[in-house]
């Protein structure tokens, strides 16, 4: 079984310029997920699929390898995510399963990563994918109407207590990993087959905007 360990890091970034390559904790945020996939021991490649060459730069000194340069077509706003993992087994055809590892999520740990692909090949898994417990539940969440009125958004009427309702996850961002069968029929890491590694909170920042870049460069401080 070859498994490939891909990190997408397009140049544009809005929220935070230069957000893949900028500082924080003392290197580059992308060397953070390339130094947890070098250190896994079931991962036989890391690639980092880019379009831009300082990325590429940063990549090849932290250990990384980037046979290729991501199409510009691929590197937009717009473009969904499972585009450039497709782009990237179609020209890397050796390999057996793949595990997406976004850089935005720079705390996830190299045991996460051997954990979720442990049980991609230890169960009947097509893909793994990384959560963590929801902080707040849709019973609590309300959509604001046209005058101003609150508005469930659903019927939790019957539930006055937190403790009452089930526990619900999130996508945490961290880690997907499918058998790349699966992945190309189904161009999608989320099915009836996928299974849930779920992760700590302290975990599972992932980076969008400043106040979450702040938070994971305190943790990430606090945790050398």
């Amino acid at each position: 079984m070859r498994i490939l360990g891909l990190i997408p890091a397009r140049g544009g970034s809005k929220g935070i310029p230069r957000k893949n390559i900028r500082d924080i904790a003392g290197k580059p945020l992308i060397a953070w997920t390339i130094d947890a996939a070098l250190s896994s021991r079931l991962i036989n490649s890391v690639v980092v699929s880019t379009d831009d060459p300082e990325i590429s730069e940063v990549a090849l000194k932290f250990g990384a390898e980037v046979p290729f340069q991501r199409p510009t077509e691929l590197s937009t706003d717009f473009t969904p995510g499972i585009e450039p993992v497709l782009h990237a087994l179609g020209l890397l055809p050796s390999f057996d399963a793949v595990v997406l590892l976004q850089p935005t999520s720079p705390l996830r740990s190299t045991k996460d990563i051997d954990n979720c692909i442990e049980l991609l090949l230890q169960t009947a898994a097509k893909a793994v994918v990384s959560v963590t417990a929801a902080k707040n539940h849709l019973a609590w969440n309300y959509q604001i109407d046209s005058e101003g009125r609150l508005e469930p958004v659903i019927n939790s009427s019957q539930i006055t207590r937190r403790q009452d309702l089930p526990k619900v996850y999130s996508l945490n961002g961290a880690i997907y990993a499918s058998h790349v069968s699966f992945l190309t029929e189904e161009r999608n890491f989320l099915g009836k087959q996928t299974l849930a590694y779920v992760m700590p909170p302290e975990r599972s920042v992932d980076i969008d905007d400043i106040l979450d870049f702040r938070i994971a460069e305190m943790l990430l401080k606090d945790d050398k």
